[in-house]
């Protein structure tokens, strides 16, 4: 029997304020408190606290049967803290009944996997497994990386750190003819390779409400029909959990779709598993070769790393966040080294690209620049001033 795999990506920013010199000290000198608490207050309305909602109905209708995963950022789970303990408080009802699986990830949704040197990286996914235990009292076993970002050597170090599995993007360049519908194991770690079908979720994500596609209205019977033509082991559906309210309003229908989903697919031969339920159920059937300089993710058309280090802009920022690093971990200096990490966030490096056409409306929905000019130079003016502040520090330190 053919599973359906469904795993929710749910991640807000720190986004930066418009920056100028003046007299704040501390995290809100560079990033906005006001713009980011409204907007995490806008999506928990629209889409958060609904759609939570929705899916614990489901797994209370269809009890044991409808399962699910959801892969939450730390930088999510501190804006709940602050202003939607609603919003952690379904998490944490998620967690008690046992169908839905959290997964780990880098806890500031960063860049760092990216990094030559992966201290950084390793100390990040330690950090957020350490969050969802404390927070939701889960331990999680499979990962998902910052933006689906894959290679060799991001899942060499995910298996040594003890990960049953790792999700990625089903990207056509890489599978070559293959079918994202089964498992693969990565080249040296051998680490089981869950990969999105990324036809099948974007007809959720992207095209539900496109007046222009073929497929228009989509209905949660019409999706578990197709679904339920895959004669193959799982269908791993990935999709932002903003999908549910804010990407697809409520007006389009998209909440009833999600209500009558579990029913619909549970009705043909499909079931629902989760990433490790996949791995304990399936073997893996090719080893996969993705070598550091053909990296993947889920991001635009070109799914590789583009979306966020395409241009001169992109990548000068980048380079100056790392050779930040080791300074900013010498001071020793909790609130300082907490900036440095939240200014490796990915959303900051996608409002900079250049993309324009269906691509370049995806990268400007949550950015609060008008281009991605003005987000570079934002970026960089706070980034001068961040290093100041790191420098002076460390003079006092001498």
């Amino acid at each position: 029997m053919t599973s359906v795999c469904m795993c929710f990506q749910v991640h807000q920013p720190f986004r930066l304020r418009r920056f100028w010199p003046d007299d704040r000290s501390g995290f809100f000198r560079y990033f906005d408190e006001r713009s980011n608490r409204e907007i995490f207050e806008r999506v928990a309305r629209k889409c958060y606290i609904p759609a939570n909602r929705v899916l614990l109905d489901s797994l209370d209708e269809h009890r044991g049967e409808f399962r699910f995963s959801l892969s939450v950022t730390g930088t999510l789970l501190e804006q709940c803290e602050l202003w939607g303990k609603d919003v952690l408080e379904g998490f944490r009802q998620m967690a008690e009944t046992g169908a839905v699986e959290f997964l780990d990830e880098t806890f500031y949704h960063s860049l760092s996997s990216l990094f030559e040197d992966k201290t950084e990286f390793i100390e990040e996914i330690k950090e957020h497994r350490e969050s969802i235990f404390d927070l939701l009292g889960v331990k999680p076993q499979v990962f998902r990386n910052t933006e689906l970002l894959y290679n060799n050597t991001i899942a060499k170090i995910v298996s040594d750190l003890g990960y049953r599995a790792i999700l990625t993007e089903g990207a056509d360049h890489m599978l070559d003819g293959r079918s994202p519908n089964v498992l693969y194991r990565a080249k040296g770690s051998g680490l089981p390779i869950i990969f999105r079908n990324y036809k099948l979720s974007d007809d959720i994500g992207y095209r539900f409400s496109a007046r222009w596609w073929e497929g228009y209205p989509l209905t949660a019977e019409k999706w578990a029909l197709w679904a339920s033509g895959i004669n193959e082991d799982c269908v791993n559906i990935f999709m932002d959990y903003e999908t549910f309210g804010e990407h697809q309003w409520e007006e389009t229908g998209i909440f009833t779709f999600l209500q009558e989903l579990p029913g619909e697919v549970l009705k043909t031969r499909l079931n629902f598993s989760t990433p490790l339920e996949i791995v304990e159920k399936y073997s893996s059937v090719a080893e996969v070769d993705v070598g550091d300089s053909s990296t993947i993710s889920w991001a635009d058309t070109e799914r590789d790393t583009s979306a966020w280090l395409g241009n001169d802009m992109q990548r000068r920022c980048l380079e100056e966040m790392k050779l930040l690093e080791s300074f900013v971990k010498k001071t020793g200096d909790p609130e300082i080294l907490r900036i440095w990490k939240h200014l490796l966030t990915s959303d900051h490096y996608y409002y900079m690209c250049t993309k324009w056409l269906g691509d370049g409306d995806v990268h400007s929905y949550f950015s609060v620049h008008s281009t991605p000019f003005d987000a570079a130079v934002n970026f960089m003016a706070v980034l001068m001033d961040f290093k100041a502040q790191v420098f002076r520090k460390l003079s006092t330190l001498a």
